[in-house]
C-alpha cells in the first residue's frame, strides 16, 4: 500500500481559539495606543511601562513579559540604537527626536497577544520616518504571506523582498537585524517554529487554516550586527545605528491573514 507522508504543520487554533487570541491581542493593542500617547518629551520609560501594566490588568489581563525569565517590565522600551529588550526605567527619560520600539504581550483566559510598534517623540528626522515605515512594510509583507499552502520561509522571503522594496521607495539601504525573528504563539509566547526576517521560500512547516505567528521585522539605519549590554537583556546596535521594530500576531484563514493584535483607531 502506498502512502504520502504528510507535510509537518505551523501549529493552528480551532476559530474560537483565534477569537481567545485576538481577545488577547485586543488588550494588547490597546496598551500601546495608551503608551504612544504617553510618549512626550521628559516622561521616563518606566512611566510607560506603569502605563501599559494598567491599561492591560483593567483589562482582566496579565502582562506576559513582566517576571518572562527574570524580565522586570510589562513593556520591552527600546530607544533609539537599542533594537529590542530594552528594560524600562526611571533614568530613561525621553526627549525631543527620539525614536521608541515598544514591544508589548498580554495573557488573557490563557492566551497570549504580543505586538511592537515603533514611533518618534516630537520632531523626527527623515532618516527615522524612513526606518519606521520600511519595518512596518516588511511587516505587512510578511503578513501578507501568511496564506494557506506556504511554507514558513515563504514568510521569510516576504519580509526581506518587503525591505528590499522599501529601499528602493527610499533610495538608501537598511540593515536586517541577525539573530533574531518571530515565533509561534498561542498558549505560550514564544513557541516554536523560530521565524527568520530573511531567507530563501519553500522551506519549513506548512501554513495551515488557523496557523498563528508573531511576524516581527527588526531594521536598521546601518549595521546587521547586535550586542547584549551588562544587563543581559538589552540589545544594541554594534555602530550606534537607530533601530526599528514592528509586530503583529497573525493567524492563517481560509479569506486571507488574520491579525490578532488590532489596535483601536
Amino acid at each position: 500500500m502506498g502512502f504520502t507522508r504528510r507535510r509537518k504543520a505551523v501549529p493552528w487554533r480551532t476559530a474560537d481559539e483565534l477569537d481567545a487570541m485576538e481577545a488577547a491581542g485586543r488588550v494588547v493593542g490597546a496598551a500601546l495606543i495608551a503608551v504612544r500617547a504617553a510618549a512626550l518629551p521628559g516622561v521616563s520609560t518606566l512611566d510607560l511601562d506603569r502605563v501599559a501594566e494598567e491599561v492591560i490588568r483593567s483589562a482582566g489581563a496579565v502582562p506576559s513579559f513582566k517576571g518572562y525569565h527574570g524580565f522586570p517590565g510589562s513593556i520591552c522600551s527600546s530607544v533609539n540604537d537599542r533594537v529590542v529588550h530594552g528594560i524600562p526605567n526611571a533614568q530613561d527619560v525621553l526627549v525631543d527626536g527620539d525614536l521608541v520600539s515598544i514591544d508589548c504581550g498580554a495573557i488573557l483566559d490563557g492566551w497570549h497577544g504580543d505586538s511592537a510598534w515603533t514611533f518618534g517623540v516630537g520632531t523626527v528626522g527623515d532618516d527615522d520616518r524612513d526606518l519606521s515605515e520600511a519595518t512596518r512594510l516588511s511587516m505587512e509583507a510578511g503578513i501578507a504571506a501568511m496564506i494557506p499552502g506556504n511554507r514558513l520561509t515563504d514568510v521569510s522571503h516576504a519580509i526581506e523582498l518587503g525591505t528590499e522594496a522599501a529601499e528602493r521607495l527610499h533610495g538608501r539601504t537598511y540593515g536586517i537585524v541577525a539573530g533574531y525573528g518571530g515565533h509561534g504563539i498561542g498558549r505560550q509566547m514564544h513557541m516554536d517554529p523560530f521565524l527568520p526576517n530573511e531567507g530563501k521560500p519553500g522551506r519549513g512547516p506548512e501554513l495551515v487554516v488557523g496557523s498563528t505567528l508573531a511576524i516581527e521585522p527588526m531594521l536598521t539605519l546601518g549595521t546587521t550586527d547586535t550586542a547584549i549590554l551588562e544587563d543581559d537583556w538589552t540589545v544594541v546596535t554594534t555602530d550606534g545605528s537607530r533601530s526599528a521594530h514592528w509586530e503583529h500576531t497573525v493567524a492563517v484563514t481560509a479569506d486571507g491573514p488574520r491579525i490578532l493584535t488590532p489596535r483601536p483607531n
